[in-house]
């Protein structure tokens, strides 16, 4: 083979190992797409985001967006927001979104808002066509002790200046649930807002709800409102029942004490017979005694003697009457 050939076949592979090379760091078709588009972008620009481990196309793409929108975004500025972890995508169209709309808003902004980790895009959209937040139902009790049940739809707009550092739509929530407890406990009978229910919108409306939030409350509206249980009587039933388990409790203790007084009697009793007992078992002895010191003669001990005797059989007549009188009333009507 002549050496002419083997230098061009050398030439060639040499050239189709450039291109190949050329083509891996250089997006040709994508260059060629920008040139067509109005945006202008070098090959070393392209070259270096390889380098730097960037996918052109991530870049290149919202650059011809912004172009054709007419923005004035760098590709250094989107560069750096990809690499911050942002989504460069998202940002552009927000952009172009705002501007169609006649909404102020930066790339600096719209970034920052990006990064903090809420949907800048969802954000314009919203401020354009607002959102309405379903609270969940809300449970308050007026002061006749009737529960309510309300629920409410919040209308909310995007404000685009409190986006970063704003709260969300938790906060919201919260609020308006805080405002219907108050505005039903206040009322003096449930009837009062059964009859107007915008009360409790115009009471919410005004606390100004929305401060240090990402939205702008435009409207509250009472979707449905419910009667709920009589808290009020419940609480006067379970109060009842608590008086009368303490009122029952204080007769136990009553009847307590009552029976053990009893007990203490009976053997109060017991123990005065058996004293009893004692006395009498002396009396024979006293009386022995006396005879033998002659304090006592015997005609003294056998008049005792019979009048004991007399003193028992008198009590034994009226024990053996009393009961034949009582137990026979005609009897003692012919007597």
């Amino acid at each position: 083979m002549p050496d002419g050939i083997i230098l061009v076949l050398v030439i060639a592979v040499l050239i189709i190992i450039f291109l190949a090379v050329f083509l891996t760091f250089v997006p040709l078709g994508l260059w060629i797409t920008a040139i067509a588009s109005g945006a202008h972008v070098r090959i070393s620009t392209l070259i270096g985001m390889r380098l730097r481990h960037i996918s052109p196309a991530r870049i290149v793409r919202p650059y011809i967006q912004a172009t054709k929108a007419g923005l004035d975004v760098s590709m250094s500025e989107m560069e750096t927001l990809l690499l911050a972890g942002g989504n460069v995508d998202r940002v552009i169209n927000a952009l172009i979104a705002a501007q169609a709309a006649q909404i102020p808003l930066e790339f600096v902004s719209s970034r920052a808002i990006d990064l903090a980790g809420r949907d800048v895009l969802q954000a314009v959209q919203m401020s354009v066509n607002p959102k309405v937040i379903e609270t969940p139902v809300v449970a308050a009790i007026a002061k006749d002790g009737i529960e309510l049940r309300a629920k409410a739809r919040v209308t909310v707009r995007a404000n685009i200046e409190r986006l970063v550092g704003g709260a969300g739509e938790e906060t919201i929530i919260a609020r308006v649930g805080e405002g219907i407890v108050t505005t039903v406990g206040s009322a003096t009978t449930h009837k009062e807002v059964l009859e107007n229910p915008d009360r409790i919108s115009r009471t919410v409306l005004s606390k100004g709800l929305d401060a240090g939030t990402a939205y702008e409350i435009l409207s509250i509206d009472i979707a449905d409102v419910d009667v709920g249980r009589n808290v009020g009587a419940q609480l006067q039933i379970d109060q009842a029942e608590a008086d009368r388990r303490i009122a029952q409790a204080k007769a136990e203790e009553r009847r307590a004490m009552a029976v053990a007084k009893e007990q203490e009697m009976i053997a109060a009793v017991q123990e005065m017979r058996a004293k009893v007992v004692q006395a009498e078992a002396e009396v024979p002895l006293a009386m022995a005694a006396a005879l033998r010191e002659g304090k006592l003669g015997v005609m003294d001990y056998y008049q005792m003697q019979n009048v004991i005797s007399d003193t028992r059989m008198r009590e034994s007549i009226a024990g053996d009457a009393h009961p034949s009188s009582a137990n026979d009333p005609d009897q003692s009507h012919k007597k």
